[in-house]
C-alpha cells in the first residue's frame, strides 16, 4: 500500500487493499505460528492500532516466536531486550556520555529506539527498570537529562511474560498494564498443529527467513487509514457504556480507564478494515472488549476468593449492556 493509493476516491477499493495486506501479514506469521490464527490477528490489530501487546503464558508455547515473526514480517527496525533482574533503565532507554573531544554530552540511544521492540520476559526485570517503559509506551518519547527524544513511527512494544506465580517474576504495576492495548494468552497448540510443527522442523520456514510482507510506510499508511473508519454515534455510546459498566460492577475494585475506551476504539476500527468494511459494527466491539479491557481491571478481594476472573466479568458486562439496534448504527 502506498501513500498515493490512500488518496484514491474509491473507499471500498482501499478497504479491500487493507484487508488483503492484513491477511498477507497474518498468513506470513502463520508459517511459523501454527494453529493460532486468532492470536496472530489480535497481534496485528495491536500493531495497526498503534498499541502495545502483552503475551502471557508458560514457557515454550511460542510467545517470543510470535513477537519475532511480527518483527520479521515488517521491513522496519526491530530490537529485542531480554529483561533480567540486573537490567538497568539506561540499558533500555540509552544514556548520555561525555565526549572529551567536543566537551559535550552526547546521547547514545538504547534498544527502545526501534519500530518494534520485543521485551522478552518483561516481568523478570525489576520494577525500576519496568518503569522506564511508562513514558515511551504512552508518549512515544524518552526523556533523558530533561530532553525529550522521540522514538520512530510506527512504534510497538511486544512484551512476553511468564505467569506471576513462577520463580523470579515481578508483577507488572497497574499503570504499566494499562498501557498495553491487549493482553493475550498463547495456549498450547492443538494436536494437528503440534504435529505440523514437529514434521516441519527440518525444512520449515524459520523466523529469520520469513519474507518481508510490508514496509514501514505501508504500516504507517494502514494505521492512518484505519483511523478514518466510520463509527456511528450510537456505537460511541455503546462503547462508553461498556467501559463505564466496569467501574460500577460490585466485583470490580478498579474499572477500566478512559485510556481503555480510546484503545478499544482504535482496535475496532482496525478490525472493521481488516474484515473489508469501511464502518464499525457492534460485533467488532463485543469481540475485542475482553482482550482490551480484562487485563486493566482489579477485582475485589471477595471476588477473587470466589474464583471470579476479569474475563468472566467483562463477559457479564457485555451481556448486560444493550446492543444498539441496526437502524441506529
Amino acid at each position: 500500500m502506498t501513500a498515493e493509493a490512500y488518496g484514491a476516491p474509491d473507499a471500498e477499493a482501499l478497504v479491500g487493499r487493507f484487508a488483503q495486506l492484513f491477511g498477507a501479514l497474518a498468513g506470513n506469521i502463520e508459517r511459523v505460528i501454527r494453529g493460532k490464527r486468532e492470536n496472530v490477528e489480535l497481534a496485528m490489530l495491536c500493531l495497526l492500532s498503534e498499541g502495545h501487546l502483552l503475551l502471557e503464558d508458560v514457557p515454550g508455547v511460542g510467545k517470543t516466536t510470535l513477537a519475532r515473526a511480527i518483527a520479521a514480517s515488517v521491513d522496519a527496525q526491530w530490537t529485542r531486550i531480554q529483561f533480567t533482574p540486573d537490567l538497568l533503565p539506561s540499558d533500555v532507554t540509552g544514556v548520555s556520555i561525555f565526549n572529551q573531544a567536543t566537551s559535550k554530552f552526547e546521547f547514545h540511544p538504547g534498544p527502545i529506539f526501534a519500530n518494534i521492540v520485543v521485551a522478552d520476559e518483561i516481568n523478570r526485570g525489576s520494577p525500576k527498570t519496568q518503569s522506564a517503559l511508562l513514558e515511551v509506551m504512552e508518549e512515544r518519547r524518552v526523556s533523558v537529562d530533561g530532553r525529550p527524544q522521540p522514538v520512530p513511527r510506527p512504534f510497538m512494544v511486544i512484551a512476553t511474560q511468564n505467569p506471576v506465580d513462577m520463580d523470579g517474576t515481578y508483577p507488572l504495576p497497574e499503570a504499566q498494564l494499562d498501557r498495553f492495548l491487549m493482553k493475550i494468552s498463547m495456549g498450547y497448540p492443538d494436536h494437528t498443529s503440534e504435529v505440523a510443527v514437529l514434521t516441519g522442523m527440518p525444512s520449515g520456514p524459520a523466523v529469520d527467513h520469513l519474507p518481508k510482507v510490508a514496509g514501514r510506510d505501508d504500516v504507517k499508511n494502514m494505521i492512518d487509514f484505519a483511523s478514518r473508519i466510520h463509527v456511528a454515534p450510537p456505537l460511541y455510546d455503546y462503547l462508553v457504556h461498556i467501559v463505564a459498566a466496569t467501574r460500577q460492577h460490585p466485583d470490580i475494585r478498579l474499572g477500566a480507564s478512559p485510556r481503555a475506551s480510546l484503545a478499544l476504539l482504535r482496535a475496532v476500527r482496525v478490525r472493521a478494515a481488516a474484515a473489508g468494511r469501511s464502518y464499525v459494527v457492534p460485533e467488532d466491539i463485543k469481540a475485542l472488549a475482553p482482550h482490551v479491557i480484562a487485563h486493566r481491571l482489579m477485582l475485589t478481594p471477595e471476588a477473587e476468593l470466589r474464583g471470579r476472573t476479569a474475563a468472566e466479568l467483562v463477559a457479564e458486562v457485555l451481556g448486560r449492556v444493550p446492543v444498539p439496534q441496526a437502524a441506529g448504527v
